[in-house]
C-alpha cells in the first residue's frame, strides 16, 4: 500500500525478516526495487534460507543487527520502511518495546526520502483483540507523522498502519484513481492491490482515545497486550 503515497519506490528497508515472504514478493513483483532487511537473530536468517527459499543478492541484502541500532548508525534514505518485528514474552509474541516508541519513529522518519512512507504490521484488531496495541501505535505514529492510515486485514488478525510525510490528506476517489493507474500500468503487479485499498481507514481507532503514546520512558507493550485479551 505505500505505493499509493510514493509511486517511485526503489529502495526499501524492512526491520524483521521472518520467512522472507514480503522480501521475496518485492523481488518478484518489483524488479527495480532493492530491499535491505535488518534481522537481529542469525537463526532466523538461516531458517529463511533453508526452509523458505530466501536468497541474498545485490537486490536482497540482509544486515544482522538490531533495527534501531542500524538506523542510528546509518546515513541512508529509504522510500519505504517496513516494520514487522516480534519477540516472545510472557503473553506470547509482542512487539519489541524499543521499536514502537515516539523516539524510534522519529529516527525512522529521518531516514525516509521526501515522499517516504513507513508501514508497521501490528498483530491485532481495530475494536477487539489487541485493540489497545493498535490504538497506541496509531497515537504514537500520529505524534510524529502528519498523516496516519490503517489497513485492517480481511482474513487475519493484522492491521497495517501506514504513516506518511505528506501533509495533505488525499481523497478516497483520488487514491482509487491512483491505484487503478498503478495496476493498469503494471507498476504495481501484486495481486489484490486494488481490493486492499478498499480496507483503508482514514480515522483513528476508538481505542486510541484511551491508549498511551509510547515513549522510551513508557512503552508497556506486554501490559497493553494483556489488557487487550481480557
Amino acid at each position: 500500500m505505500p505505493w499509493l503515497w510514493n509511486t517511485n519506490i526503489s529502495r526499501v528497508l524492512m526491520i524483521g525478516l521472518g520467512g522472507g515472504s514480503t522480501q521475496r514478493a518485492f523481488e518478484h513483483y518489483y524488479t527495480n526495487v532493492v530491499v535491505e532487511t535488518v534481522e537481529i537473530d542469525p537463526a532466523v536468517l538461516q531458517v529463511a534460507r533453508d526452509y523458505f527459499a530466501f536468497k541474498e543478492s545485490p537486490r536482497q541484502v540482509v544486515h544482522l543487527e538490531d533495527g534501531r541500532t542500524f538506523l542510528r548508525r546509518s546515513t541512508a534514505k529509504y522510500d519505504v520502511i517496513l516494520v514487522d518485528a516480534y519477540v516472545q514474552g510472557r503473553y506470547g509474541s509482542s512487539m519489541p518495546q524499543h521499536l514502537v516508541t515516539r523516539e524510534f519513529f522519529k529516527l525512522a522518519k529521518d531516514h525516509l526520502s521526501t515522499n517516504g512512507v513507513l508501514a508497521d504490521n501490528v498483530i491485532g484488531s481495530i475494536n477487539a483483540w489487541h485493540s489497545d496495541i493498535v490504538g497506541s501505535l496509531y497515537r504514537t505514529l500520529k505524534s510524529v507523522f502528519p498523516q496516519v492510515y490503517m489497513f485492517p486485514a480481511k482474513t487475519s488478525q493484522n492491521v497495517v498502519i501506514v504513516a506518511t510525510k505528506a501533509a495533505v490528506i488525499p481523497t478516497i476517489a483520488g487514491l482509487r484513481a491512483r491505484g487503478k493507474e498503478l495496476a493498469e500500468s503494471g507498476r504495481v503487479a501484486i495481486p489484490g492491490f486494488q481490493g486492499n485499498l478498499e480496507r483503508l481507514m482514514f480515522t483513528a481507532p476508538s481505542s486510541a482515545a484511551g491508549s498511551p503514546v509510547l515513549t522510551d520512558d513508557f512503552a508497556p507493550v506486554e501490559g497493553l497486550t494483556e489488557r487487550s485479551t481480557e
